[in-house]
C-alpha cells in the first residue's frame, strides 16, 4: 500500500480511534443518569493525561530557562483547569437521588483511585506517601505515582528556572519532601517581583495554576457534599471529609507568602 493509500483510508473515525472511544461507556444499570456520570469521568481522566503533558511540557520550558514558552504552556494548561472545573456543573445537574439509583452498582469504583490525579497532585508538590498506600505493591499506578513524589514538582522547576535566569537561589532541598516556606527564596521573589519582567509573568501564572486548582479542590468538595452529604465515600473513602483535608494547600508556598511585601 502506498502512502497515498494509506492517507486516503485514515477517517476522523479511524484517527480519533471513535469505535473504541465510543464503546468505552458501559453502564451497568439501566438508570438514565449513569451514562453521564461514566462520560464526565472519562473526560476528567483525558485531560488530566493532557494537563500531566502539557505541565511536564512546562518543566522542561522552566528548566531550560526559556520565559516565553512556559509562559504559554502555563496559559494553555490554565485554560484547560478551568474547563475542567466547569464540568461540575454538568455533574451537578445530576441530584442525590438520581446518583443514588445506580451508585451501589460502582462496587468499590470511586474517583479517589484516580492514579492521574494522584501524579497531578504529586506534581503540584503534595508528597504524603498515603496517595498511593491502597494500590497494589509493584503495579503500575502506584510506580507511576511513587516516581511522580520522588521527581522535581512544580515549585522545584520554577525555583530552577529563577536560577537559570540569573538570581540567587536556594539549593539542596530534597524533591522527596513536601516544599515549605523558605524566607530565603522569598527574599528572591521580592526582587523577581520588583524587576518586573517575564520572571515575574510566570510567577503570576503560577499563582493562576495554584488558585485554579484549589478551586477545583472547592468545587469538587461542594459537589460530592450537595450529592453524598456527609456519607462515606465509594472505594472506601470517607467521601467529602477526605476531600475537605485537601483544600487550601498552596503549591507554592512563597508565592503566595510574599503577596503582603508586594
Amino acid at each position: 500500500m502506498t502512502n497515498t493509500d494509506q492517507q486516503a483510508s485514515l477517517t476522523y473515525t479511524s484517527y480519533l480511534a471513535l469505535d473504541e472511544v465510543l464503546a468505552a461507556q458501559r453502564p451497568r444499570s439501566d438508570e438514565h443518569d449513569e451514562l453521564l456520570f461514566i462520560v464526565i469521568h472519562q473526560v476528567y481522566e483525558l485531560w488530566f493525561k493532557q494537563l500531566l503533558h502539557e505541565l511536564r511540557h512546562l518543566q522542561r520550558r522552566l528548566a531550560a530557562g526559556d520565559t516565553a514558552h512556559a509562559i504559554r504552556a502555563l496559559r494553555r494548561a490554565l485554560t484547560i483547569l478551568k474547563v475542567v472545573v466547569a464540568q461540575i456543573d454538568v455533574l451537578e445537574t445530576m441530584t442525590p437521588s438520581q446518583f443514588t439509583s445506580f451508585r451501589a452498582r460502582l462496587d468499590a469504583a470511586s474517583g479517589f483511585q484516580s492514579a492521574q490525579f494522584r501524579e497531578l497532585e504529586a506534581l503540584f508538590g503534595r508528597r504524603d506517601e498515603g496517595m498511593y498506600a491502597h494500590y497494589p505493591e509493584g503495579g503500575p499506578e502506584r510506580e507511576r505515582i511513587a516516581v511522580a513524589m520522588a521527581s522535581p514538582s512544580l515549585y522545584d522547576s520554577f525555583v530552577e528556572y529563577l536560577g537559570v535566569r540569573g538570581y540567587a537561589v536556594p539549593t539542596g532541598r530534597d524533591v522527596r519532601e513536601q516544599a515549605k516556606p523558605s524566607p530565603e527564596l522569598q527574599r528572591v521573589l521580592l526582587r523577581v517581583y520588583a524587576d518586573d519582567s517575564g520572571e515575574a509573568v510566570v510567577a503570576e501564572h503560577l499563582v493562576d495554576l495554584d488558585e485554579g486548582m484549589q478551586e477545583w479542590r472547592y468545587r469538587h468538595v461542594k459537589m460530592v457534599e450537595r450529592t453524598i452529604g456527609d456519607k462515606s465515600g465509594t472505594g472506601g473513602s470517607s467521601g467529602a471529609h477526605y476531600l475537605r483535608e485537601t483544600l487550601f494547600a498552596p503549591a507554592f508556598p512563597d508565592l503566595w507568602a510574599v503577596r503582603s511585601e508586594l
